[in-house]
Order: C-alpha cells, then structure tokens, then sequence
C-alpha cells in the first residue's frame, strides 16, 4: 500500500492511498469520486509517461509521499432544478385535465345514463366541439328558445368537461333537456324514468342541426347535416303493379337490422337497407305493399350506425331486448353500400389509398398513379366540414382536396346493460386523439384496451353495442 498526493487544477489530494494489488483503474475511480474527472478523461503523469488502466505497479518506481500530477475536464456538475418538482395534485385542475389525456366523467342525476354516454360520444367529434364553440350566446329569430338553450348548454357542457378532472354534474343541461324534450321528464313513483339513448342522440342531432345553420344561405349549409348526415337514394317496387319509383331522404344514421340470418353488421347494414312499406298505388287505387331498396348517395364525416335490438312486445308491454351476437368491426368499408353514382367518386380515392398500403408494404403502386406522380397522403376526417352534406366529392383543406373512400374507423360506442330499453344501464366507450380508449361509466373512466372494444357485439348479458360511430378515412390528393 503507497500513500501519495494528487495535483489537478488548484486541488491538492492528500494521502491518496494505492492498493498495489489493484490495477490502476481502481485508483482512477477513487479521483472520480473526488474530482468528477472521469477515469478515461484522466492523464496521470508517471515515469515513462501516463498511467494506463491496466499497468503494473511494481514497473512505474512509485514511492510513499511522492506527488503525482492529474489533468482532465470534470462533468458538468448537475444543477439543481430553479423550480422544484410539480405534482399532478398540486397542478391547476384545468392542466391536470389536459396532462390526464381524456376529459371527466358526467354524474349520474337519477337514470340519465342514457344522457351522459349519449353527450360523451357526441363530445368525442372536434368538429362539432368546434362549431359549438363559434355559436352566437345570442339567439337569432331561426332557431327557438328552447333549441337556442340547448346548443349553448350543450356548448358550456362540453366545455366544463375539457376543464374538469372531476365528474362533472350535468345539471343545467339536463335541465334545458327536459324543457325541450318534455320525454325525458318522465317520473315513475317520482323518480325519473330511464330513457332510450337512441331518441336522446337523435333528438340532439336534430336540435344542434337547426340552430347550427348558417345565418346565410349563400354560406355553407347545416354543418351537423355535413358530420353526421346521408342521403338515401330509394327504389320502391310494386309486385302487384310492377309500378317502381324513386325518391331520397336524409337520415343521419344507418340501422342494423338483426335476425338469426344477421352475424356481423354489415349484414345487419344490408338488411336495414331493404323492407317493405304500404302506400296507395295510382294503378290500382287502394293502399298496397312496396319493395323499397335503398343505397347510400353520400356519405357524412361520422357514420353512426344503430343496432336494433328492440322491439315492442305485446304480451309484456314493453320494448324487450334482441341478445344476438352481432360482430362489428375496427374498419368498416361500406362501398357496396353505396349507389353507381357515388361508386364511380369513390373508386380514384380508393385506388390511391390501396396504393399507399402497397406502398407502405413495399410494394410497387399501379402503373396508372405512378405514371401521374402525384403526391399523395393520407389524413383523418379532421379539419373544417364545408357543410354540404356531399363530402365525398372532397373539400378544401390547406389547398389539397380531401375524398371519402368508403372507408370508416369505429371511435366510439354506446352499450347497453340489460333486458329492457326502459331499464339497464347505458356506458361510451370513447377513442382519444391518442389512440387510447376510455370507458365512461358516469362518473368513472378508465382506459381500456382496443381488443376489448369489439368484444361488446352481445350473445349474453353484458355490455352490449347498441350505437357505433365511426370516422371517415379521407385521402388527399
């Protein structure tokens, strides 16, 4: 064992001790600890020049007292933070909303979680977010009272859930509900009677629908029309008559019809699409039974798609509940939904979007989009909407024309617990801007995985979907 002093700098080490048994790496790291040089930046000067890590003592004629001489830079010495740690806790709650990732849940006011999971997937589309939050507080002499209530409720809602990490009581908006939908007041032994989601989500669309209207016609038309809207192009045969006739309607949602013939939604979409009505033939002058067929004329930015599952039931008197497992997908494509017309504008989209995917696989694109060069890119249904009702002819976003491809991404859905429409529980399953998947159960979230999502088709007592909504794929070209 030697005892030695080391000079680096201004600093003097006293009394270094060697342990001679060591290799010198060793003795590298007790400088280290004293001087924050690390060893492969320390030159040590000895006889015969600097010590390497792995010399040999006895070779380098050290003696007891003998003063060694040490260069090299020191690290950074790590600075204490100016500011000290921040907890979540300790945060704003408007921050800690954001930080968290997904918005709060909605407290249950007494059977109204028909209310909550409907308002949480409709809060879900930033496009209506947005129109909502361009709405005038000012009622204009087009919309009523009541209707003018109800979007700026509607508005302050949506808002107090962004800023919240607390369940938020929805008292003003259900208020101005019930006031305009006199339905949702209903009282069973004075307690609030549980309510349909489904007539809550239409009747929502409807109202947002007129008093989102722009004050001008000469400006884009009903937004919400534009989100959430089809046109239906129908064909109505008469067997008895063989007269046939064609007429259109907007809807602002598809049904899925179930039968034990009906095993995935797209069979349940295409089963909705036919059926039969009575109506008076001019031919034969009395009320006969029609074939109506319908095909999709255009497509809206969030297709929503409602699961029929119930249905009056004489001998109970009530809306009992179809149990059939439906399976519904993460990707739906609903081209040969779609009328010749509509088929004919989607199918350039579409080549350029299996393109991209061949792309992205390392396959070669076709030789007709090659030979264009165009650059192309894929986006979400995001931006704003132009209103009218026809996206799929594309609109203008940042000077690139966006077009629908038939192509559709679930983001949320709506289940229902239970045997009854006036029983059970309602939950949303809602995705986020990050891909992750929120349960909202009233008042309580929590994340959920993707597999699970589809997982909620029914067949028992569980969770079942009874409303999906998905977001339009639109490729820019």
């Amino acid at each position: 064992m030697l005892t030695v002093s080391v000079k680096w700098q201004k600093k003097v080490f006293e009394s270094m001790e060697i342990d001679t048994s060591q290799p010198p790496y060793v003795f590298k790291a007790q400088l280290y600890d004293l001087s924050g040089v690390p060893p492969e930046r320390q030159k040590i000067m000895v006889k015969g020049g600097i010590l390497k890590d792995d010399a040999d003592w006895s070779t380098l004629g050290l003696k007891n007292g003998q003063k060694l001489m040490m260069m090299g830079t020191a690290d950074e010495i790590v600075k204490a933070p100016e500011k000290g740690p921040v907890f979540m806790e300790d945060l704003p709650e408007e921050e800690r909303a954001a930080n968290l990732g997904y918005s709060a849940g909605l407290v249950n006011l007494g059977n109204t979680c028909y209310m909550n999971s409907t308002m949480q997937c409709l809060k879900s589309v930033p496009e209506l977010k947005s129109e909502l939050s361009n709405y005038q507080s000012a009622r204009t002499k087009d919309v009523d009272q009541t209707s003018h209530m109800l979007t700026v409720a509607t508005r302050e809602l949506f808002s107090e859930l962004d800023k919240s990490v607390k369940a938020v009581a929805p008292m003003p908006f259900w208020m101005v509900l019930q006031k305009k939908y006199p339905q949702f007041a209903q009282l069973h032994n004075g307690n609030h009677m549980q309510q349909d989601a489904e007539e809550c989500w239409t009747q929502m669309l409807y109202t947002l629908s007129q008093s989102l209207k722009p004050p001008s016609p000469s400006e884009d038309p009903d937004a919400v029309k534009a989100l959430f809207g089809l046109n239906l192009r129908s064909r109505l045969h008469c067997q008895e008559s063989s007269e046939e006739s064609s007429e259109t309607e907007s809807v602002f949602s598809l049904k899925c019809h179930i039968s034990h013939e009906v095993n995935h939604l797209h069979e349940g979409l295409k089963h909705g699409l036919k059926g039969e009505l009575e109506k008076t033939s001019p031919a034969l002058g009395r009320t006969v039974v029609y074939i109506k067929e319908s095909l999709i004329d255009s497509l809206p930015r969030y297709l929503t798609v409602q699961f029929v599952r119930f249905f009056w039931k004489r001998e109970s008197n009530q809306k009992a509940k179809i149990l059939r497992k439906v399976d519904y997908p993460l990707e739906l494509d609903i081209y040969d939904l779609c009328s010749e017309d509509l088929r004919k504008k989607l199918e350039a989209p579409r080549q350029k979007l299996r393109d991209i995917e061949g792309q992205k696989l390392g396959l070669q694109a076709s030789a007709k989009s090659s030979s264009k060069g165009d650059d192309v890119k894929m986006t979400d249904a995001e931006g704003s909407s132009n209103g009218s009702g026809e996206s799929s002819n594309g609109d203008q976003q940042g000077g690139a024309s966006s077009h629908m491809t038939g192509i559709y991404d679930l983001v949320s859905v709506l289940t229902h617990k239970g045997r009854s429409a006036d029983s059970g529980h309602y939950v949303s399953w809602v995705k986020q801007e990050s891909g992750k998947w929120v349960q909202y159960d009233d008042a309580n979230t929590s994340l959920q995985r993707e597999e699970d999502i589809t997982k909620l088709s029914g067949g028992g007592d569980w969770h079942m979907a009874y409303i999906v909504m998905y977001k339009a794929r639109l490729i820019s070209m």
